[in-house]
């Protein structure tokens, strides 16, 4: 199970601003290079975006569609990495104090990575969400002007 927590000096609605922001995906989520909303108001249910993943001279594109939502509190995602395969995504934002306490819960689904899911998986998947949630966590400290506080 690959479940990461990380606490962000900043309050849950301004984690949800970003969140809610399609243009800023890339910002956060390790390993993308752009994003654009390609169907309906993101982060609205059944909304999409694009987003493109570089690896040296290649680029392949992928797309993110929201599978559920409670606005400031929850999102869903499935992602889908083509060959690789699609993804539930579950993010969840809590007040914790006066700033937020956000959860990130992934498991593959299909494709390959649904195939070969194990426990050395997740544990890759938790690596990449360590810096995931650190990458939130700058991209909405600096959006809210905020210092970055010791951990």
């Amino acid at each position: 199970m690959a479940v990461r927590h990380q606490l962000i000096h900043a309050t849950p609605r301004q984690v949800w601003a970003v969140l809610a922001d399609p243009s800023r995906y890339a910002q956060w989520v390790v390993g993308t290079s752009d994003s654009r909303a390609t169907r309906g108001q993101w982060p609205e249910l059944g909304s999409a975006l694009e987003y493109t993943v570089r690896i040296g001279p290649w680029t392949v594109a992928g797309t993110t569609v929201v599978r559920h939502v409670d606005a400031p509190k929850e999102l869903e995602l499935e992602v889908d990495s083509g060959p690789i395969g699609t993804a539930r995504v579950a993010i969840e934002v809590r007040p914790w104090g006066d700033e937020a306490l956000v959860k990130v819960d992934e498991h593959p689904l299909r494709g390959i990575g649904g195939t070969l899911h194990n426990a050395a998986v997740d544990t890759l998947i938790q690596l990449r969400h360590r810096s995931m949630l650190a990458r939130l966590a700058n991209v909405v400290e600096k959006s809210a002007g905020r210092d970055h506080a010791p951990a």
